[in-house]
């Protein structure tokens, strides 16, 4: 849960491949039985996309509708699983991202680790959380104690500066996380942490650079912490969190750091297809910027799964 963007459809994709049955659940409305065909049947046709075995899915596919503020609703949807996937898909447009978005974040966060720690088979929660909830500290993206500071999975935004300059992506984030752990750690859940880069290469999506994770983008290409994750890499990161039995914490998961000029264009061309392309700048002008982020226990995770330790990533 949240199946219905392009990262649930890309795990449903994943576990399905690997023989799971999945409880694919999408925060809306309850109830509407045609709403959870139609979800069920998007679902399918995305799989059927990427030359799954439809028929052999639809048995191990089930859709439900949770709430985030329906407890019980949620509580219906992870009933008898191992694990659970936990995202929220936050508005496309910053317009659109406010303190409301926060507190819907972090009260669904509340409700969906508290059903966990009541459902009798949980094995593992892997909580999808963002890279804006590590980069922001009080001083700047990526200043973390002092300017050549590194971020990585110690590393926490400072809600205060989050909210001072109405950062409510990387606000909602970072409270949804730690509001995550703090119940996992007090109810004794099994949760592993997923701080995902900006999603890209996902087959439909749109993105803009009115996207809320980059408010503030400037800020964070200057100092070396702009970065962008590949859906499916995020989502194989997914399985080997879940799966993994040494995994712990948190990863930041990304595949793609912007810190040359020419990352910056492409990254624009992406945001603004349409957009006449401008001429490079001139060779005196260019400017690469130091990496101030690293990912380096992710990649020892997914080297792990590479090498055939736990089973091969689709």
């Amino acid at each position: 849960m949240d199946a219905a963007g392009p990262l649930g459809h890309a795990l449903a994709d994943r576990l399905l491949r690997r023989g799971y049955t999945v409880h694919a659940a999408t925060y809306a409305a309850c109830g509407d039985e045609r709403e959870e065909e139609e979800e069920a049947a998007a679902l399918l046709s995305h799989l059927s996309s990427c030359g799954g075995d439809v028929d052999a899915y639809r048995h191990r596919l089930k859709v439900f509708r949770a709430d985030p503020f329906d407890y019980h609703a949620i509580a219906d949807a992870v009933r008898g699983c191992a694990g659970v996937f936990c995202m929220f898909n936050t508005p496309d447009d910053q317009a659109q991202c406010d303190e409301s978005t926060v507190e819907t974040e972090v009260r669904a966060a509340h409700n969906v680790l508290e059903a966990c720690a009541q459902a009798d088979a949980m094995e593992r929660v892997v909580f999808t959380s963002s890279v804006t909830a590590a980069v922001w500290s009080g001083r700047g993206a990526g200043t973390h104690g002092h300017e050549e500071a590194v971020a990585d999975e110690k590393s926490w935004s400072d809600l205060a500066f989050c909210r001072k300059f109405k950062l409510w992506h990387a606000l909602a984030k970072t409270l949804s996380e730690k509001t995550a752990w703090a119940l996992a750690m007090d109810r004794g859940v099994d949760m592993v942490a997923i701080n995902a880069g900006l999603l890209t290469g996902a087959p439909g999506l749109r993105l803009t650079a009115a996207h809320p994770y980059l408010k503030g983008a400037p800020d964070m290409y200057d100092h070396g912490v702009l970065v962008t994750v590949d859906v499916d890499f995020l989502a194989d990161a997914h399985v080997a969190a879940y799966e993994s039995p040494t995994a712990y914490g948190r990863y930041l998961c990304f595949n793609n750091a912007v810190c040359r000029p020419e990352d910056a264009v492409k990254l624009a061309q992406l945001l603004s297809p349409a957009a006449p392309r401008s001429p490079p700048p001139p060779s005196d002008e260019l400017k690469v910027i130091p990496q101030r982020i690293q990912n380096k226990k992710l990649n020892k995770l997914m080297l792990e799964f590479a090498s055939g330790v736990y089973g091969e990533l689709d």
